[in-house]
């Protein structure tokens, strides 16, 4: 079990330390090796999907795996021993327990499902609600900053008005993963899925915001009061709306810094104080702050796509957000050791790698969005920035390409044609076709190869079951004739079978027979 990251770059060091030093997870962190890029993560979370196929395919497979194979003989530590049984155990009981849940889905009668179903329907309704209540509070908030910073009253209300968007969308994430925590439970679902779905409500809800107010951005930018802008974009109230949007993003970074420092302080140390030092039988009930790895996880992918979207418009950026997470790295560290215990259900293993990469894609696609179309179609600040020459900032490359010399500028021309494009599709799509037809013949050669394993099996089963027959008859017709050596009964042991379980019984103690 690797028990250290000392050469893992932040960000994302932080959640594979997170993942090995708690007790029971200490192989979720393992995704996160490197600060990804994009080909990294579409690779990784390939890799993470590949395995969670063959993972999730056969439950006894998983079992096997699990009994067989899953320990870890680098382990010489005797911490690390228990924290990898206590994990193999919670990973044995969670398998057992999903089985349980299923038998029970199965079990279910009509009417039990339609109840369970028309509960569902309307809890969805309402987490719709409240997300398109949390979303249009976002709009709301964002319009009336951006409006209200045109006139200055004092210091304070205009410091309020500035982070009024930030203020808001860190309520939203802070109240909006307790309701949907709380109402998951009334869902009926599987303790394995009861933690993803909430986890998938809860990134939908991060990620939208930061949608939403990029949305309304967009709006207030691309708006002018006369009718048609004539520089393309509203450019008396934002004569630099890249400087705009990159001070948005920098704003939502340093108020989620400053929300993770204010609930380590003034939340989870004085309820660490209240349980440790009040006899009071509430406290003792509310008991000690949990360390979620999932949610602390999504924290710094909410936060790396924030990070993406802002590096265009303020370069600074990235360097801002690793001295950031190297300081929430210590802060999530103190407050792990000294102020939290492990969650009672902590994630599954074998799923975070494939999900935390397949949020991190999600949030990189997203980041992708905003920034082509304010790339590739608002038109660049007349003002200030370095496109004040150009219409919009793509139009940079085709100039530059221009200047080339001519091999190169060929070069680029002809992989950026439509003949280029089109047969290049039609090359992805016949490898495509070939990786799945592949992927098929190696799936039934699979399935032959099972097949034949339980053959075998039988077979040795049926051959056990005849040399027992065989070990039981000749014990009998030594019973009938009187003889029995107790040297043979030293040498021999038997054999029986109760049903298709076949044990070995030691022969008997010397002791007993005299």
């Amino acid at each position: 079990m690797v028990s250290s990251a000392v050469t893992t770059p932040a960000p994302l060091a932080v959640a594979w330390w997170f993942s090995t030093s708690t007790s029971q997870t200490s192989s979720q962190g393992r995704a996160f090796w490197s600060r990804p890029t994009s080909s990294m993560v579409t690779t990784r979370s390939a890799t993470g999907f590949k395995r969670k196929l063959v993972q999730d395919e056969d439950r006894f497979q998983s079992f096997c795996n699990k009994i067989f194979a899953g320990w870890d003989f680098c382990i010489v530590n005797d911490s690390a021993a228990r924290l990898k049984r206590s994990s193999l155990l919670y990973e044995l009981k969670t398998d057992l327990e999903e089985e349980r849940i299923k038998q029970k889905i199965a079990d279910r009668t009509r009417k039990e499902k339609c109840r369970i179903y028309v509960i569902r329907l309307i809890l969805n309704l309402f987490v719709i609600a409240v997300l398109a209540a949390c979303f249009y509070s976002i709009y709301i908030a964002t319009n009336f900053s951006q409006k209200a910073q045109m006139t200055k009253v004092n210091f304070i209300l205009d410091l309020i008005y500035e982070y009024l968007p930030s203020i808001v969308i860190t309520l939203a994430n802070f109240i909006t993963p307790l309701i949907f925590s709380l109402i998951i439970q009334f869902e009926d679902y599987s303790p394995a899925f009861e933690i993803r779905f909430t986890l998938m409500r809860c990134v939908f809800m991060r990620l939208t915001s930061i949608c939403v107010l990029l949305v309304s951005l967009w709006g207030q930018i691309t708006s002018c009061q006369e009718g048609n802008c004539v520089c393309g974009y509203n450019h008396i109230l934002y004569p630099c709306w890249e400087s705009r949007v990159g001070q948005e993003m920098y704003k939502l970074m340093i108020f989620d810094f400053l929300i993770i420092g204010a609930v380590t302080v003034f939340v989870e140390f004085p309820r660490k104080l209240i349980v440790d030092y009040c006899d009071c039988g509430l406290a003792k009930w509310w008991g000690q702050q949990e360390f979620a790895i999932p949610q602390n996880v999504l924290e710094i992918v909410y936060g790396q796509t924030i990070c993406w979207i802002g590096t265009f418009y303020c370069p600074l950026l990235p360097a801002i957000c690793t001295i950031k997470y190297f300081i929430i790295f210590y802060i999530k560290k103190v407050t792990l050791v000294n102020n939290c215990r492990p969650a009672t259900r902590p994630f599954r293993a074998s799923s975070s790698n494939f999900f935390f990469l397949a949020v991190l894609l999600i949030g990189l696609a997203l980041a992708c969005v905003p920034v082509t179309i304010g790339i590739a179609q608002i038109s660049c600040s007349q003002a200030c920035g370095p496109f004040i020459n150009y219409t919009t900032s793509w139009e940079v490359v085709p100039r530059t390409v221009s200047q080339l010399p001519a091999g190169a500028r060929t070069f680029l021309l002809a992989i950026s044609s439509e003949a280029f494009a089109v047969s290049l599709f039609v090359i992805t799509c016949l490898a495509m076709f070939y990786v799945i037809a592949l992927a098929g013949a190696h799936k039934r050669v699979i399935n032959q190869l099972r097949e034949q394993l339980v053959m075998d099996g039988r077979d040795k089963r049926f051959l056990i079951q005849k040399l027992c027959q065989a070990q039981r008859t000749c014990a009998i017709r030594s019973t009938g004739s009187g003889f029995q050596s107790h040297s043979s009964d030293r040498v021999s042991p038997s054999y029986r079978s109760n049903s298709g379980v076949f044990l070995v019984q030691p022969p008997p103690d010397s002791a007993t027979h005299v």
